[in-house]
């Protein structure tokens, strides 16, 4: 048998969350063609993986680097950590289909901050515009409610018009006809949540009805959980479409005794038949705009309608008000940190807690934060330290819970090198693995790997990937199960994880020895029903 890759003598875990086997992983191509044992074989390259694991490539259930694609196409905060395919288009936003207002909105927005062209509509058109720049990991598309409902009536506070629902409903059929996954909400954010349940269920009907999955970032996660989970467990229920809830959390202290009911729900939905799995990462902060602590009425439209609500006196003194009847506290302004702005005179900002950064500005934190907000737009990141480690530890425990970093690809040059990103973008899956499966002893290293493999795979319907078995694509991460660990941190948050040795992506070898090769095999990959 002449082959392209030999792995041999390794720890096999194959992704099924059964005990190791010690054996060798035999690459040909695109595709693995033996696994186990393996005498016989003429390799062009051979690889001693004594002492080490070896595992399929890394799916990450729950991304955010449609964009990011663009300037960071070796993606390597994810690749170095093991990561060889993404699902991108979550939390209701998507890089396509987009068409209509938001993609005018959007494209200003992006040529003003990243220098980016929008120049497609639909996901043939993303596609394209990936494989012309070529990427190092595979990516599954996720449509956004969000983007399509900007798409087809801007980013009004009102119902859908009957004609504007039809061109929502159209969107995401022709979206899963080009073949995108399913669709994503993002409930607690303009202007998916101006939209009401029926609205979100006749999207995810179409969707259904083309093999999709629904994928939600809900209504709340704080003081509205519980009613949250009922209303998109609902959706689900009534359309019959599998669900995933995304990045599955209990926000702010006065929440965090509500886990046991969350549980509650979301398994008596099981027991009704219900499909409902969830994700998380590994972390007790969070990560969005720092426009969220804004009312929701106040973003409303589009980026130019916003800013001028900011700039008008009464309207900004009403945002202030219903901010300030929102927040327990001043401490509240303690627990948030400016993540990334995009004006070089606000860098200063990056790393500060609102508090701090307020003061540095010689401000009061609302007052600092609205003029933050006008001043980038509303494009400025954040990072919320508001959940529990006791939780998240019970949340990663559950059997039908699946690892996503929540977080779009970065690297440690570029346009995507500042700031003060979540160190998740860098550090979920080797955190997962060294802290939480070895140290932690949280759940045994067979099931991690299951819960970041096989399990988001079969989720999706990309039956070809995610487990090591003959036929399935070469997707494969070499580790140290004894050193790997992640490194990055909120201070230090660009720093990529120890103990990930090699990574391949569609048969090629992208990681090598802690070092990108700079190979760009990645592709859109499709279910496979």
């Amino acid at each position: 048998m002449d082959v392209d890759l030999l792995i041999r003598g390794a720890e096999i875990l194959d992704g099924s969350g059964a005990p190791a086997v010690q054996g060798d992983v035999v690459v040909a191509g695109e595709r693995i063609v033996a696994v186990g044992r393996v005498e016989g074989a003429r390799a062009k390259r051979v690889v001693n993986a004594t002492g080490r694991a070896v595992a399929p490539g890394f799916v990450d259930i729950h991304s955010h680097s449609d964009y990011h694609y663009f300037l960071a196409p070796q993606v390597e905060s994810q690749v170095m950590q093991g990561v060889t395919c993404e699902v991108i288009g979550n939390c209701g936003y998507a890089a396509a289909p987009i068409w209509g207002p938001w993609l005018e909105d959007r494209a200003h927005e992006y040529k003003r901050v990243h220098g980016l062209d929008l120049d497609w509509t639909m996901v043939t058109g993303y596609e394209a515009r990936l494989k012309a720049i070529g990427v190092s990991v595979n990516y599954a598309v996720l449509m956004g409610h969000g983007t399509i409902r900007g798409s087809a009536m801007g980013g009004a506070n009102r119902p859908a018009k009957p004609e504007e629902l039809a061109a929502m409903v159209e969107g995401a059929r022709r979206g899963m006809r080009d073949g995108a996954v399913g669709l994503s909400t993002g409930l607690v954010y303009a202007p998916g949540c101006f939209a009401d349940k029926d609205e979100v269920a006749a999207v995810a009907r179409a969707v259904h009805q083309e093999g999709g999955v629904l994928t939600s970032h809900m209504r709340s996660e704080g003081d509205g959980l519980l009613e949250a989970i009922e209303e998109i467990i609902g959706i689900a229920e009534t359309v019959g479409i599998p669900l995933q809830i995304s990045h599955l959390k209990t926000m702010h202290p006065r929440n965090w005794g509500k886990k046991t009911r969350m549980f509650e729900l979301i398994e008596a939905a099981q027991g009704r038949g219900v499909d409902v799995t969830c994700d998380r990462y590994p972390y007790t902060a969070a990560n969005t705009g720092l426009a969220q602590v804004m009312p929701r009425w106040a973003l409303e439209g589009s980026k130019d309608e916003q800013a001028a609500r900011l700039a008008e006196p009464a309207t900004r003194a009403r945002i202030r008000q219903d901010i300030l009847k929102e927040t327990p506290g001043p401490e509240r302004w303690d627990t948030i940190m400016i993540s990334e702005t995009t004006l070089e005179k606000n860098h200063r900002y990056d790393g500060l807690r609102v508090s701090q950064a307020a003061s540095l500005a010689g401000a009061g934190p609302v007052e600092f934060i609205l003029d933050l907000l006008h001043e980038e737009r509303n494009n400025v990141d954040a990072i919320y330290f508001t959940m529990s480690e006791e939780n998240l530890r019970d949340i990663l425990r559950k059997s039908y819970m699946m690892i996503g970093s929540d977080a779009g690809c970065r690297d440690h040059y570029g346009p995507l090198s500042r700031g003060r990103p979540h160190p998740r973008g860098f550090g979920t899956f080797a955190r997962v693995l060294g802290h939480y499966a070895r140290d932690e002893k949280l759940f045994d290293l067979p099931t991690a790997i299951r819960k970041m493999t096989w399990d988001p795979c079969r989720r999706l319907g990309l039956t070809d990937r995610g487990l090591l078995r003959p036929g399935f694509a070469a997707d494969v991460v070499v580790f140290d199960p004894a050193r790997i660990r992640d490194t990055a941190t909120y201070e230090d948050p660009i720093k990529y994880p120890e103990g990930v040795e090699m990574v391949v992506v569609n048969g090629a070898v992208t990681v090598e020895g802690g070092q990108h090769t700079g190979a760009r095999a990645g592709r859109m990959v499709r279910r496979k029903d």
